[in-house]
């Protein structure tokens, strides 16, 4: 009699569901203590000592670590949710469950251990594990936004453990605890750079919209909390020190208005559903940058909080559209929701208004500091009318995404009739719209201490609402159907949409160059000059010693014979 015990597993996504919505549940009260209390926690398992040394593993507990744990596992919670009816009919459901389990545990490992070189755990598995997940759906589109986004993140890898290499100056990798040393600024560079190209800054951004081959929930967890946010939370955790490095804010102000620049204009004209959101993502993460630069790291977690909930949000609304659609994504193709979805409709739109920034919704409570904080400073005009442009171009391809998918006449007919029925679907939207709506003014209170009252003239207040209105009549302007057909033509629609051709640079040409000339390299120096004098020309050199030599000794032991035979004829004839 064979007895068979089956080990279990995570079979169905609404058990990790579950899992991940009680951890988040458990952990909200102990960030509240730790928040109230203003305690750190810095708890060290040493895992070895040996003659003096040791070695330890380091875990950090505070406020923030906490608060962003309970977001991401929230998040994930309703994502998992959502999956479980998303991708029902997937027959590596098991598979898909684990890696996104995985992918969540990574975060978690870079957000709760504060030691730079245990660090590389949590940030090269969240490189692995969302390669594997970009590549889910196995061709060879998606083999090449895999390998765009694992090379892109690789760079960010080689940076770290630069910055490693030159921390051991400090004889520790602590991050409570740095100091300046003769290579700060370039730690802090190193630093940077790894940050620019886990968050998708120019000119790293090439891989955030290509990364839309994984699954709509996986591009969910994706753009909201976890992979494209922990560049973002790496600058906060280093703020102390990267803002000793003179160089620091003037340089990421830079790039996060360029960022934020080029994707409005590319989102105004995508046509792509999960392109025009990804676009968003890559806006908003500019607007963290951008708050970072201003010195306030509090105010960029703020807004990666909120833009992590109605951003979740908005993915999960266009899967459940794009799933009722016979996987439809381009918004002309789109249209009449409202009367087919209209609790999907809704939803989306709450995200679109906070996103947009509108008052009172989660948006409007983190950006609208920001960009009172702008203005505030003493920064440059051109640079204040390019944030101020690229926030109007958000409330812009917002409503243009309304126009077109919502609103607008459909310009095809499903064979079925689109419901909001499934409660799978439904329930991890409402939760995530309920949040989007409620977290601002009470994340605001727990995360942001006004010790004094912000004074500000009337027009700083109504100026940033203005750039949203105005933002909207552009779209309205701009996308109506009578204009959108000569809007963007050509070449320019071409170089508009595909990052200011960072797209394509990204790849084949950044690749040809190198690839060329290390060709050349190789035919010169290791099939060329090395080859004549290493290995190959040393051994014609000693082949033809060998030779010569061998010649000469042939020679001599001839004309040696020869010798004695004419001395013996010699002495036979003296002898006669």
């Amino acid at each position: 009699m064979r007895v068979i015990i089956k080990f279990p597993s995570l079979k169905s996504s609404s058990v990790s569901s579950a899992v991940l919505f009680m951890y988040s549940i458990v952990v909200f009260p102990i960030m509240l203590y730790f928040l109230w209390s203003s305690k750190i926690f810095l708890i060290e398992w040493e895992i070895l000592s040996v003659s003096g040394e040791f070695m330890s593993f380091p875990i950090i507990l505070d406020s923030v670590g906490l608060s962003f744990s309970c977001v991401v596992c929230f998040i994930s919670g309703c994502v998992m949710l959502f999956s479980s009816s998303y991708m029902a009919n997937d027959p590596f459901l098991s598979r898909f469950i684990w890696l996104v389990m995985m992918f969540v545990l990574s975060m978690n490992m870079l957000i709760f251990i504060p030691s730079l070189i245990s660090l590389l755990l949590g940030w090269d598995g969240l490189g692995i594990v969302s390669f594997a997940l970009v590549i889910y759906y196995q061709n060879m589109k998606s083999m090449a936004a895999g390998m765009l986004t694992a090379l892109a993140n690789r760079v960010g890898d080689v940076m770290l453990l630069i910055s490693i290499g030159l921390c051991v100056v400090q004889g520790h990798w602590n991050i409570l605890f740095m100091w300046d040393s003769e290579f700060s600024s370039a730690m802090a560079c190193c630093l940077l750079i790894a940050a620019m190209t886990k968050s998708a800054q120019i000119p790293f951004s090439a891989w955030l919209p290509a990364a839309m081959a994984a699954p709509t929930p996986v591009s969910a967890l994706v753009h909201s909390s976890t992979l494209v946010t922990a560049g973002v939370f790496l600058l906060i955790r280093f703020f102390p020190f990267l803002d000793s490095w003179e160089n620091f804010r003037s340089a990421l102000m830079f790039f996060a208005v360029v960022t934020l620049l080029m994707a409005g204009i590319g989102a105004n004209c995508e046509y792509d559903l999960k392109k025009i959101i990804a676009l968003s993502t890559l806006s908003q993460l500019g607007v963290m940058m951008l708050s970072l630069s201003l010195g306030a790291p509090y105010l960029a977690l703020f807004h990666l909080y909120t833009h992590a909930l109605f951003k979740a949000m908005l993915f999960l609304c266009a899967g459940g559209i794009i799933h009722g659609n016979s996987n439809i994504q381009d918004i002309r193709l789109l249209g009449g929701l409202w009367s087919q979805m209209p609790l999907t409709v809704s939803c989306l739109n709450v995200a679109n208004l906070a996103l947009c920034g509108a008052p009172f919704m989660s948006g409007f409570y983190s950006k609208d500091m920001i960009l009172e904080l702008c203005l505030g400073g003493s920064y440059n005009l051109f640079m204040l009318l390019l944030i101020f442009l690229a926030t109007g171009m958000t409330a812009s391809y917002s409503l243009r995404l309304s126009i077109y998918s919502l609103w607008g006449q459909p310009s095809h007919h499903l064979l079925h009739q689109n419901f909001d029925e499934d409660i799978k679907l439904t329930t991890p939207v409402i939760f995530l719209s309920l949040a989007s709506i409620l977290s601002g003014k009470q994340l605001q209170l727990l995360f942001l201490e006004f010790n004094n009252v912000l004074i500000l003239p009337l027009g700083y207040k109504v100026l940033t609402m203005a750039v949203i209105v105005l933002g909207l009549w552009l779209a309205y302007l701009l996308w109506s159907s009578s204009l959108s057909k000569s809007t963007c033509p050509g070449l320019v629609n071409y170089f508009m949409s595909s990052m200011w051709f960072l797209a394509y640079s990204s790849t084949q040409p950044m690749i040809y160059g190198p690839l060329k000339g290390g060709f050349s390299v190789f035919k010169s120096l290791d099939q060329g000059w090395l080859e004549i004098l290493g290995g190959q020309g040393l051994f014609f050199i000693l082949k033809k010693l060998i030779w010569s030599g061998q010649k000469i000794q042939s020679k001599a032991i001839n004309s040696f014979i020869m010798m004695v035979f004419m001395s013996l004829m010699i002495l036979m004839l003296m002898s006669l």
